[in-house]
């Protein structure tokens, strides 16, 4: 067994201090490693993969890839700031800055910079050696109380703590539900595009279908276009609907204060008219729809926690594709190559279902069914690619140590499917109890928050959790929901 404080030089005879066992080295986890071994906290950060810090999201990444926000909202609270960091990391920021009329803080950077920032950010920490925070290689398989908190790895070795928290970041999509003529057990298929392993062997010629139309597709037409890929390329999703863009990054159009009243925005249909009104009334001033959506997200949390369960549902079943294209956008210069892949002809964008998929001699049959006509449409390509987005429907998902909390009953799966059930950060067990030593970070808490999976969002949450770690254990509050009051002020024109 491997005791945190002896594996960090501590002295076990001296008095309990806290110590947070962090599994999950994604943004995240780092994050939260980073502010708590700052804040005096004893952390122990367990990763599976080599390099700990930039995770999939800011790792698995291609040079064209770029941050979906600019620079200012990729502010965490680090020493250099982000920008500062990238002024002296000596990378080409020409294009970025010149799309931002000169302003780095609102230019849109490649996605493997902020990865390699925070990978520096946590090399430097664990470099300092001050016994605070500690890197552990391993894939935790068990968490468990019993007799104190700890999580055990794959390899048999056991890490205990006051405190675990889970922050594993998204999962990998589930394929569709459709007759798939075992086109899912072979190598024809790409169960997840950030781990497409054969894709630079891939003919430059060879005809492509991808399932999904949002920003994971766009990531990945663009990542087979850099690649010289000339065939053609499909999209299909229900709605055959796309991201909308940033707004125009060079000028400062203004911003609009925030708006959502909880109390006005009980339902769907009340949230809608609010934020239409708001739109129009930007309008007037020549403000974007962009900055409405904007100021709307320091209220999100709260609205969402506001809403019945069958308001949610509703929510999810026929607004949800909408909110997402106008809440996650594209960068500027991302949408620029993407629509060029459209006007080229090269990239076709489906609304409708894939009603089979048969393997073929040399590749796979697809049959799609097209939305509103019904009529359907064959094609013959040589990979299927899953960009539908991660899953989050841990009721029936075998996965360590997701599974073995479940069947203990320290987990409660919500039932829409989103994540885990939190109040705060702290997990609830079957029961509905608020757990004392068991958290959640990032997408994990979704049900709870609706929106936090994007970096603003995250880092509030990261730093309330830390305080309230930081405190005597005689004067922590019982857990909560008070992160929904307001998560952040995105700022005037940015």
């Amino acid at each position: 067994m491997l005791n945190a404080w002896e594996a960090q030089g501590g002295d076990p005879q001296r008095d309990a201090r806290t110590t947070v066992v962090v599994v999950g080295g994604g943004f995240s986890g780092t994050l939260f490693a980073l502010a708590a071994a700052a804040a005096r906290l004893d952390v122990v950060l367990v990763e599976r993969e080599a390099k700990a810090g930039p995770g999939l999201a800011y790792g698995a990444c291609d040079p064209r890839h770029l941050l979906n926000v600019p620079v200012a909202r990729m502010e965490v609270g680090l020493k250099p700031s982000f920008a500062q960091w990238l002024k002296a990391s000596g990378a080409d920021l020409s294009a970025a800055i010149e799309e931002a009329g000169g302003d780095l803080a609102r230019a849109f950077v490649p996605r493997a910079l902020f990865g390699a920032y925070l990978a520096e950010r946590l090399e430097t920490a664990l470099a300092a050696r001050n016994g605070r925070l500690r890197r552990v290689r391993g894939e935790v398989v068990r968490v468990s109380d019993r007799p104190v908190p700890s999580v055990t790895l794959s390899d048999g070795r056991r890490i205990e703590g006051t405190h675990v928290v889970l922050a594993t970041g998204n999962l990998p999509p589930r394929p569709p539900r459709t007759r798939d003529g075992g086109v899912y057990d072979s190598p024809l298929f790409v169960p997840d595009p950030w781990r497409w392993q054969d894709i630079d062997t891939l003919s430059p010629d060879a005809p492509v279908l991808l399932i999904g139309s949002g920003l994971t597709m766009v990531d990945v037409a663009l990542m087979l276009e850099a690649r010289g890929h000339r065939g053609p390329i499909w999209s299909v999703s229900r709605h055959g609907l796309v991201p909308h863009v940033h707004a125009d990054v060079a000028g400062r159009l203004g911003g609009v204060e925030p708006f959502l009243d909880p109390t006005e925005a009980r339902d769907p249909i009340r949230a809608l008219r609010l934020i239409r009104a708001a739109v129009r009334q930007a309008a007037v001033r020549g403000v974007p729809w962009q900055r409405v959506m904007d100021a709307a997200r320091p209220a999100l949390a709260a609205v969402w926690a506001g809403w019945p369960q069958k308001a949610r549902e509703r929510f999810l079943r026929h607004g949800r594709t909408w909110w997402d294209i106008h809440r996650h956008r594209m960068a500027p210069r991302i949408a620029d190559a993407f629509g060029a892949l459209v006007q080229s002809g090269q990239l076709t964008v489906i609304a409708g279902r894939i009603a089979s998929l048969d393997l073929v001699p040399g590749g796979v049959a697809a049959t799609l069914r097209r939305r509103h006509s019904g009529r359907a449409l064959s094609l013959e390509v040589a990979r299927v690619v899953n960009c539908t987005g991660p899953r989050s429907d841990f009721a029936g998902l075998a996965v360590p140590p997701f599974d073995g909390l479940r069947e203990t009953g320290r987990i409660r799966p919500d039932p829409l499917g989103l994540g885990l059930e939190t109040r705060g950060t702290a997990l609830l067990d079957r029961y509905g109890h608020a757990s004392t030593w068991l958290h959640a970070l990032g997408p994990l808490s979704r049900p709870a928050f609706w929106e936090v999976t994007a970096v603003p969002e995250i880092a509030v949450q990261v730093h309330q959790l830390v305080e309230e770690l930081a405190r005597p254990a005689s004067r922590r509050q019982r857990p909560d929901a008070r992160l929904i009051a307001e998560f952040v002020d995105l700022g005037e024109g940015i």
